[in-house]
This record gives structure tokens, sequence and C-alpha cells, in this order.
């Protein structure tokens, strides 16, 4: 009997000791991290406002266009110039999240798939029939067609305003201007409703560590974002990183000429602020990669993707403000851009997706 009660006692023990250490198990790469609270901080604090942002000001960006179809002029082509530009800008806090309806009506490619084909534009106004929405059309619409027809398509802006004005065919570049601008409000308003009333509460309970989960599908569309949309789209492929020779052409904004860091810079730090989980247009901080990765005591990994994101947009900030002319004067500050961003990659597409216990989900062709 006391052998039997000393075990007893020993197990009894045992068990107490075991049941004393509350330290959290994180089996498959920290499932015990608060998933749901990363995602609701995605959803409601980053994901919804930038894209109720990017809503308002192509909404704002319509009444320009409006104003300057009823008015071709100098001053309504400024104003419609400037809230281009204030659009695009809010554009690069939102072509990251390629995920619900974005990924189902295939949003991205139909806002900023560059360099715009002149000819494809020109076709369609020409004979104005034309679907916007039909993927022959992705190279004719969004932000780089808007590029070229308010920078492109003549010498000077008198010639751009003679276009809209008295032209024989002014009419036509007046309805394609305008249905342009009114489609790319239409998308982004069903992107937006699917948000704020369907998929939000979808995206928030997607915590499973599976390929098809909301959390490990949006990590993935963010470090493929950071690589391909960032990297090699803005800086690698104009600076020849993807060919034999430069291809300066292939430049975001192209007609503009001087905006091409502009763009860059905003779309690093959309980046950052997602990996931070910084709320969007403000400050405070929530749940996010950076904690993810904290929690399962990768500090210094956080660290580490933070300083290369400040070092990246250093190289980003010596660069001219225009790409083109940065490509054709001196491309090696360019390709230094480059690997800077791309070592970047590493930590994010090695680095934190093996903390995180997650697989690529995407086929990585530019040999890097």
């Amino acid at each position: 009997m006391k052998k039997i009660f000393s075990v007893l006692v020993l197990t009894l023990f045992i068990v107490a000791c075991s049941s004393s250490d509350d330290t959290p198990t994180t089996p498959n790469g920290g499932e015990s991290f608060d998933r749901a609270g990363m995602l609701r901080n995605l959803a409601d604090n980053l994901i919804i406002p930038a894209y109720q942002d990017l809503s308002t000001k192509l909404n704002a960006l319509g009444t320009s266009k409006d104003n300057f179809v009823a008015t071709p002029n100098q001053t309504n082509l400024d104003a419609l110039r400037s809230d281009w530009l204030t659009a695009y800008k809010a554009w690069q806090h939102v072509e990251m999240f390629n995920i619900g309806k974005a990924e189902e009506i295939l949003y991205h490619f139909q806002m900023n798939i560059y360099p715009v084909s002149t000819t494809d534009v020109e076709n369609n106004i020409a004979n104005g029939n034309y679907d916007l929405t039909h993927p022959n059309n992705n190279d004719a619409v969004g932000f780089p067609a808007l590029d070229y027809m308010l920078y492109g398509i003549a010498a000077t802006d008198v010639d751009i305003i003679e276009k809209y004005d008295t032209n024989a065919d002014a009419s036509k570049y007046k309805n394609y201007l305008s249905d342009l601008i009114d489609q790319m409000k239409l998308l982004t308003q069903e992107v937006v409703s699917d948000w704020t009333t369907v998929y939000r509460d979808i995206f928030v309970a997607g915590t499973s560590n599976t390929a098809t989960s909301a959390a490990n599908k949006f990590v993935n569309d963010f470090i493929f974002y950071y690589e391909k949309g960032l990297r090699a789209n803005k800086i690698g492929i104009p600076a020849g990183n993807f060919s034999t020779t430069p291809l300066p052409e292939k430049v975001e904004a192209f007609y503009n000429q001087e905006v091409s860091k502009e763009l860059a810079i905003e779309a690093l730090n959309a980046v950052q602020n997602v990996f931070n989980g910084t709320q969007f247009g403000g400050s405070a901080t929530g749940e996010s990669f950076k904690t993810y990765l904290t929690f399962l005591d990768r500090v210094e990994l956080a660290t580490m993707i933070n300083n290369q994101f400040n070092t990246a947009r250093g190289k980003i900030q010596e660069l001219n403000a225009n790409f083109y002319t940065q490509v054709n004067t001196d491309n090696t500050k360019m390709t230094q851009a480059y690997d800077a961003l791309q070592a970047g990659v590493i930590l994010l597409k090695v680095d934190m997706l093996q903390a995180f216990n997650i697989s690529v989900d995407y086929v990585d062709a530019d040999g890097d």
C-alpha cells in the first residue's frame, strides 16, 4: 500500500507541476497567437479604412473629371491631374490586398497594369465600342490609362486640352476619360461594399494554419506584392534586373514623368505599416506580423525587417523623382535600390514564413 500511495503522490505531483506551467505552446508555428486579433486589426484599422479612403478620393477625381469634361481648360486640367495623383497614392495602400472580392473580380488588373498600351487606348477611343472589364483591356484602363490621357495624348498642355475641346474626336476622348474613372469608382465601391457587409467577418474568422485560410493567404499576398508589385515592377523591371538591358519606359506613371519615386515611397510606407499593424492614417498599432514574430521570440527578425525597410527607403529617396530619367542617367542607383528591397524579400519570404510555419502559395518565376 505504501508503494502504491507513493506512486500516486508522485503522479499527482508531476501533474500539478505540469498544470502550473502556463507557458503557451506554439504547435505548427504559433497557433496560440491571437491570429483573429491580428486579422481584426488588419481589417478594421488598415484594410477597410484604406479602401474607403481610395473610394473617397476616386469620387473627388470623378468630380474633377466632370468639371474638366464640361469645361476643358488649364485650371480644370490641373485640378484633375492633382486628384489623379492623390488617388494614385491612395491606391498604393490597397494594391497588396488581393483577397476576397478584389481577387474575385481581378481588381488589381483593372486598376494598375503598366505600361499602358496606348494603341489599345486609342483604338478604343476611335471605335467607341469597348468593354473595359475585358482582360484584353487590362493594359488600357485604370491609373496608367489616366496617366496617358492626362499627360501623354499630346506634347503640350494646350494640345492636350484641344483633344478634349475642339478636336473632331473630342467627344470620344471625353467619353473614354469619363468611362475610365467611372469604372474605377464602380470597382472600388464593389470591393468596399463586400468588405463592410460580408467579407470582413469571413476574413477575421480565417485563422487556421491552412493554405486556404485568410491568414495564410494574406501573408502570402503581402509578400507577393512586396516582391513583385513593389520590388520588381516599380524598380527591378525598369532598371533591367530581369532583362538584358534597362527598360525605362516601363516605369510607373511614365507619362507624368515626375512621380515615380513618390509612388514607390508611398507603397513602401504602406507595406511597413501593414507589417507593424499601424492604423491607416494614424500612429496607433495593433496585432500584426511584427507582434506575431515577437510572440514567437523572433524580435530580432522583426527588427531586421523594419531596418531593411528603412534601408530600402533611404536608397529610393536617393533616386531622381523621375525614374525614367534615373534609369537613363545613373541606373546604378536604381539597381542599388532594388538590391535593398531584395534583401527584404529574403527576410519576409524565407525567415518570416518559416517562423509562421506558412508555405509559399505562389510560383516565383524570376529566378530569385
